[in-house]
């Protein structure tokens, strides 16, 4: 990706929200332990749940209780278990949630490009707008997004084609900003450009070897999106 062509051509930027703007596995390993201590079952360790990360809660609740990423739990305990982890989360969405270093930098300096920002997330809709109002961060962004708020969720284009629908400009016109391959694979389906973010819990070095999940641009923070996109005169500066 060139800078010029980013200048030229970049007139929003979306982010996905878990793995990329925010650590939220802490308080989702929580919630999710919680749930199996709750249905008389023992803890997984915070690196297995955080593998189940990035399918919406739903699919999380799923894994957590069958602790595989394939099977899905009898429809009871998974209606059970789905009330009581949305409950429990919901009460401690930022209890040991924090953004990433330099996540808040990097939106300042977007927005003080007059760029608007989006956040699509396949987190419910109102736990995403929650956390995002609890970590300060809400009032960045022009839209957003959640894994129900349309008929389908990411990899399916159709989030990111209608945030650029709503901002009433070419998918094309648009970064997505993820860590994992649901990102990179929505992203490629609408027709806008991937950004791949290096520490977020998707493995970004795996992701490139394959080019459907390659992104076009790897960062390692949210302040690089910017050194990018600024104008040339500036970059002297």
């Amino acid at each position: 990706m060139t800078t010029q062509a980013a200048i030229e051509h970049v007139q929003a930027v979306a982010f996905d929200l878990d793995g990329t703007l925010c650590d939220s596995v802490p308080d989702l390993a929580a919630a999710a332990n919680a749930m199996r201590a709750h249905l008389g079952k023992s803890p997984l360790p915070q690196a297995t749940v955080e593998s189940y990360v990035g399918d919406g809660i739903a699919n999380l609740v799923h894994r957590v209780l069958t602790h595989s990423r394939d099977r899905q739990a009898p429809q009871s305990e998974w209606e059970q278990g789905f009330s009581f982890f949305i409950r429990h989360y919901r009460d401690h969405l930022s209890d040991l949630t924090r953004p990433y270093p330099e996540t808040e930098t990097g939106l300042g300096l977007l927005k003080s490009l007059g760029i608007p920002l989006v956040v699509v997330t396949n987190k419910n809709e109102i736990l995403a707008v929650e956390l995002l109002q609890q970590l300060g961060l809400v009032d960045y962004f022009s839209l957003i997004l959640g894994g129900d708020s349309l008929a389908e969720k990411k990899p399916s284009p159709l989030p990111l084609l209608h945030a650029a629908e709503v901002l009433n400009i070419s998918p094309a016109d648009m970064l997505m900003v993820g860590d994992s391959a649901n990102d990179i694979l929505a992203a490629k389906a609408a027709g806008c450009m991937s950004v791949g973010v290096t520490f977020g819990y998707g493995d970004m070095q795996e992701l490139v070897h394959n080019p459907d999940t390659k992104p076009d641009w790897l960062i390692g923070s949210l302040p690089e999106i910017y050194e990018n996109l600024r104008p040339q005169k500036d970059q002297g500066e």
